[in-house]
């Protein structure tokens, strides 16, 4: 098989699955908003197995941001926190226990900042980075962090040529 062809059908999957999970969290109202679970959250770990994770959050991210009504500074800003974490968990790949920490960080820092000036919400700053923080850490390091170890005995079948 081209490692080309892999590479986009890896990625393609990957972003179907954000989307698919964040339309899931959007009907339980969890997808947006000052406090957010998004399940789709959980793959920001798949950079630990391919950096064809990293396109297909970026895309998923920004599809689900368009099918879910976001705002343009939302969609842009939001895809670009995904593509920080997404850089980042790929950097710390060789450090399993860290994968979830830049998604994570990346959202706290950057959601808050879009909720403020994109939609008006008038909360504190750094009371918003506690509530998307926390909601990060649900998806992305609990959440990411149980995906994690359970692709572990398969990235080999999953993730790789044969």
């Amino acid at each position: 098989m081209n490692k080309k062809i892999f590479f986009i059908c890896q990625a393609a999957v990957i972003a179907a699955l954000y989307v698919v999970l964040t339309l899931i969290s959007n009907a339980f109202g969890l997808a947006s908003g000052d406090v957010q679970v998004r399940f789709s959250e959980a793959l920001t770990i798949l950079p630990f197995f391919t950096p064809a994770a990293i396109p297909g959050l970026t895309i998923g991210c920004l599809l689900s941001n368009l099918l879910t009504g976001s705002v343009l500074p939302d969609i842009i800003f939001g895809s670009l926190a995904t593509l920080i974490g997404a850089l980042g968990s790929y950097a710390l790949r060789r450090f399993p226990w860290l994968v979830s920490l830049p998604p994570m960080l990346a959202n706290t820092i950057i959601v808050p900042w879009v909720l403020r000036f994109a939609y008006g919400v008038s909360i504190p700053i750094p009371y918003m980075m506690l509530t998307v923080g926390a909601g990060e850490i649900i998806s992305c390091c609990v959440l990411g962090m149980i995906l994690l170890f359970a692709l572990k005995k398969f990235d080999h079948s999953l993730f790789e040529i044969h």
